[in-house]
């Protein structure tokens, strides 16, 4: 059996307490050369519940702590929930393992079958919106988090994706039956930042349904992820209120994905 973790008398941890669960790695699995799955389990997940597209916050340094307060950047790493197993006490994520040396990837790739695991959440607002149909436009980590709101689809909806990847190697999966469209875009050594492969993508491509009627998710590099957001509106005339922008990483910065 894992060590369990060892119970806090800071009276932050107390303060915090309910927002903060325990679980341990269960399984590991490279689904990409740079994709790493991590399965959790984690009794306390039923209770708190999990929306769609929703992420949980890995605690790797204690951020309550006196080195967590003086150092808030090298505590926490954000991951979106890609699927939980159906009583909802395991779910996975998905680790987008980059050129570096930042604490997240230290973990992702240390991380054993066994290993106890501390997580805020979960949280956030990338979820479904209501329309009839739906777009889901980014790279590979934004692909990671498109998943959960495929699978949760209304079965009356319709969807399409225009995702990015290095290579064929590097595609991360999707339920290819929930869309009408899937679009695959490779950038073969080209830079992921403003990705001039996925911007060309994007101007090129045909909608399945009027603007008015569509809600779309751009997710993954912040810079890719305005530029996309430009495209649609002045070349697809897309409705600005129609999409939802979440960036999940950008060179130099941490902590984009909250």
């Amino acid at each position: 059996m894992p060590r369990s973790r060892s119970r806090s008398w800071n009276p932050l941890a107390h303060a915090f307490a309910r927002h903060i669960s325990d679980g341990v790695v269960t399984e590991t699995e490279d689904l990409t050369p740079r994709m790493r799955r991590i399965a959790i389990t984690s009794p306390a997940l039923p209770d708190k519940g999990v929306i769609p597209g929703q992420h949980v916050r890995i605690e790797i340094n204690d951020p309550l702590s006196a080195y967590g307060i003086m150092r808030p950047s090298q505590t926490l790493r954000t991951y979106t929930i890609w699927t939980t197993s159906p009583d909802v006490t395991r779910f996975d994520l998905l680790v987008h393992r980059y050129g570096g040396d930042g604490i997240g990837l230290r973990w992702a790739t240390a991380a054993r079958t066994g290993d106890p695991v501390r997580y805020w959440g979960p949280m956030g607002d990338f979820t479904l919106r209501d329309a009839s149909h739906h777009v889901f436009m980014g790279d590979e980590t934004g692909t990671a988090a498109f998943r959960p709101l495929i699978d949760a689809l209304p079965a009356d909806a319709t969807a399409e994706a225009v995702v990015e990847s290095d290579d064929h190697t590097d595609e991360v999966p999707l339920p290819a039956d929930r869309l009408t469209r899937l679009h695959r875009v490779h950038r073969r050594g080209r830079s992921p930042v403003d990705s001039v492969a996925l911007r060309e993508a994007v101007r090129e491509w045909r909608p399945d349904a009027a603007p008015a009627a569509t809600a779309f998710y751009l997710a993954g590099e912040a810079r890719t992820g305005q530029s996309l957001r430009r495209i649609l509106e002045t070349v697809h005339a897309v409705p600005r209120h129609a999409v939802t922008v979440k960036p999940f990483w950008t060179p130099g910065k941490v902590g984009l994905h909250h």
